[in-house]
């Protein structure tokens, strides 16, 4: 059994061997774990991928007069103040005021990276010590006392893969998903991942020391949702030290801004029994593809697979071959891995064990909510319907007595086929069409549920434009209409 000082040693006097995780599967299925062990002394593993949950602390120094910060701004995007007069925390995916979904926390931190100057705006209430009320200027960070990168939720174990059953495009924090399960996006890099290589959390927790965004930095405690095996981390670093190659903005399309933070984690082989959990291997991870067409916290489970076969880029789904690809780098994952070997091997990088663990058990529990409502609680039923063969006419003196402006159409088993507006019925009539409700209903038609909550309801109506939704059972039988008047009347309660 070896020390992490005993290493430390062989790192200053140069004579350390350090291996990736990569090379060392195949060290350990040439030599076993045992001698495997007394072989190498680290291992180094990385991982690239979009960490939302990042972002960095700033102390902008005083200005004359002095400011006590009430809002700040930084590029038009907003940083968090409720901390002292001249400290702000910009996290990376808060959306410029000006560009939207163009621009966010991840571009500022990047550009400042790059050794750009942002502009720093600040409003303020004005108090006898801190009279000022308004600052605009220009900062770099070099200009700044302190950019400290505090992420709160980084370097996921393994990560949930996504794919979507709904018949339309959904744009999600797993990229583009096509409809009707055309496509499976999936995070992380497996057997390369950090904490894959050290599922116990025996060398990693608080203090570890650790490469963040090419700089050093450590681990600071487990991160938020850590529930093993998704364990996550949340780390530090000097935002000064780092460079823009390890840590990349970018757009998710339709979702928004997030921030690509390069993290490597040297493991010390201490012992057989930590070589042997270096040694793990793609299809020994297993996650889980689950169903994004259903938009609720609990997403269906469509099937378990494991990174080997998420890697090979394809996987099967009710019998057929899906396209799969990744949204971490593989590339960038194992440059980073080589990188951190190298600064160990030239004496600048040393290790460190945690002074204190991260849990090996947690359970991650959902919002406690006072009540869910669903649509059942605001429907209007029994619904009013119409059949296909009856009139224009017929439609329009329903829709005026029952003051609707909806009529979902039925057949004889009262199955929905159609929905007639009154705004089909004035354009009917307006191009003076006589005939027959099939022919001017809107055949496909978006419903919902009784049981389905009423944002999600909402949320059909915003994104197709239409005030109405006809409620169907699972035989697709109207069993009721919700409209956008009940909403707002429930809204009003």
């Amino acid at each position: 059994m070896k020390t992490v000082e005993e290493i430390n040693e062989k790192i200053r006097e140069g004579n350390v061997n350090v291996v990736t995780a990569l090379e060392m599967k195949d060290i350990v299925a040439e030599l076993g774990a045992k001698e495997a062990a007394k072989e190498v002394d680290v291992v180094t593993t990385g991982t690239f991928g979009a960490m939302c949950s990042s972002g960095a602390f700033f102390n902008f120094g005083h200005s004359d007069p002095p400011i006590k910060m009430q809002k700040v701004w930084l590029n038009d995007v907003e940083a968090y103040t409720g901390i002292a007069a001249v400290d702000a925390y910009l996290g990376v995916t808060q959306l410029s005021e000006t560009l939207g979904m163009e621009y966010g926390g991840a571009h500022v931190i990047e550009d400042l990276v790059r050794g750009k100057e942002v502009e720093l705006r600040a409003t303020a209430y004005g108090t006898d010590c801190y009279p000022r009320k308004e600052i605009v200027t220009e900062i770099s960070l070099e200009d700044v006392n302190q950019a400290v990168m505090v992420n709160p939720r980084n370097a996921y174990q393994r990560y949930r893969a996504a794919t979507n059953s709904s018949d339309r495009v959904l744009r999600t924090y797993m990229g583009t998903l096509l409809p009707n399960f055309g496509n499976v996006t999936y995070a992380g890099v497996g057997e390369l991942s950090p904490l894959n290589n050290d599922p116990e959390y025996r060398t990693i927790g608080v203090g570890t020391r650790i490469f963040l965004g090419g700089a050093k930095g450590y681990v600071i405690g487990e991160g938020t949702q850590h529930a093993p095996p998704f364990g996550t981390l949340m780390v530090k670093g000097n935002l000064k030290e780092m460079k823009p190659e390890y840590l990349r903005a970018a757009t998710f399309p339709g979702y928004g801004v997030t921030l690509f933070v390069g993290i490597g984690i040297p493991i010390p082989i201490l012992d057989e029994n930590m070589a042997k959990a270096t040694a793990i291997t793609d299809d020994q991870i297993e996650t889980v593809i689950i169903d994004f067409g259903v938009p609720r916290r609990d997403r269906p489970i469509v099937r378990k697979v494991t990174y080997a076969e998420l890697k090979s880029g394809k996987v099967e789904i009710n019998g057929e071959e899906v396209r799969v690809s990744p949204l971490s780098s593989y590339y960038m994952s194992k440059k980073i891995a080589e990188e951190l070997k190298k600064m160990i091997e030239r004496g600048e990088f040393f290790l460190t064990m945690p002074v204190e663990r991260i849990p090996q058990k947690e359970v991650f529990k959902p919002m406690r909510q006072k009540e869910i409502k669903v649509v059942k609680s605001v429907m209007s039923s029994p619904p009013i319907t119409i059949s296909p063969e009856a009139s224009i006419e017929e439609a329009a003196k329903i829709l005026i007595e029952n003051e609707i402006d909806h009529l979902p159409v039925v057949n004889e088993k009262g199955e929905l086929i159609g929905i007639v507006t009154s705004w089909d019925i004035a354009r009917a009539v307006a191009r003076g069409k006589v005939g027959k409700v099939e022919d001017i209903m809107t055949r496909k038609v978006i419903t919902t549920t009784m049981e389905e909550p009423i944002e999600i309801a909402a949320r059909k109506m915003e994104q197709h434009n239409i005030s109405a939704l006809p409620v169907v059972d699972k035989d697709n039988r109207v069993v009721g209409v919700v409209s956008s008047e009940d909403l707002s009347k429930l809204l009003a309660r």
